[in-house]
């Protein structure tokens, strides 16, 4: 079997699972989302770090002692899509590296990363996220089960709040401006300052 080392290697149309990916030793980050390669974008600059690391900093002292744990990319989710999985024998087709999330059913942490949905993501747009990125995204984390999803915009120093209804469906909960107070929908006593997280 020939070593796959560089993107080049693979068919860009191809379909891919999980276990494929654990298999590429590439140079290059990628994501693979319903089986689908997406190059992720180069490094990331200096505001979204600064956004992602203030964010980490609230969320790691307000997990520190508790059952849920949070975790910052690079840190492989492996997410399932119910239909082709069945299909599949369990197979997973997609594997995402969020920018946060936080993993409450110990059960799911491996070696690899986290076998399942998070029950939260927190994603810090860059201006290399293409609208195409961002949708496919927020359907994988919604058909996954991805019980709350920020999104997260440094430049426009705003944060949109998406819950999982009843039906599975996101529905935007809230659209926090960079001088609020930002409040999780699965840890109300978590309150976020954005001042200081949008601080330079």
């Amino acid at each position: 079997m020939t070593k796959v080392t560089h993107l080049s290697q693979l068919d860009p149309n191809g379909t891919y699972s999980y276990a494929d990916y654990l298999t590429w030793q590439l140079e290059e980050s990628v994501e693979l989302i319903k089986g689908k390669i997406m190059a992720m974008s180069p490094a990331p600059n200096r505001k979204h770090q600064s956004v992602s690391g203030n964010l980490f900093l609230h969320l790691g002292n307000y997990f520190k002692h508790k059952p849920c744990e949070v975790f910052a990319a690079p840190f492989d989710a492996k997410l399932y899509d119910r239909r082709k999985s069945l299909l599949k024998n369990g197979e997973a087709f997609s594997v995402v590296q969020p920018d946060l999330c936080v993993i409450c059913d110990k059960d799911k942490l491996t070696e690899q990363g986290c076998d399942g949905a998070p029950d939260w993501i927190i994603e810090v747009l860059s201006p290399g996220n293409s609208r195409k990125e961002v949708r496919l995204k927020f359907d994988l984390y919604e058909e996954s089960g991805v019980t709350e999803y920020w999104l997260v915009f440094p430049y426009e120093q705003i944060v949109q709040q998406f819950v999982l209804d009843d039906h599975g469906k996101y529905q935007l909960r809230a659209l926090y401006p960079g001088n609020e107070i930002a409040i999780p929908h699965l840890f109300p006593d978590l309150q976020i300052d954005l001042n200081d997280v949008f601080a330079e």
